[in-house]
């Protein structure tokens, strides 16, 4: 098995994501924002999303939280 390094990993744009999971979009951009799945952010502003990490939470290996959702 090879590991892919953070340079080379491949991102998945919010409609990826959210067909993956059957979701709106606005759903995935949710999740990010309450710290349930990170994503990075695009030179333009755009969100994009670890495959790796997607995947992980597609199988039901859920992450920790990442903080922002506790203080609500």
């Amino acid at each position: 098995m090879t590991t892919r390094t953070p340079e080379t990993e491949s991102l998945l744009t919010p409609a990826e994501v959210a067909a993956m999971f059957r979701v709106d979009p606005k759903t995935v951009t949710r999740w990010a924002k309450a710290g349930k799945l990170s994503s990075i952010r695009t030179l333009g502003g755009h969100r994009r999303y670890r495959e790796s990490e997607v995947r992980a939470l597609l199988a039901g290996v859920l992450p920790e939280q990442r903080g922002g959702a506790e203080s609500r």
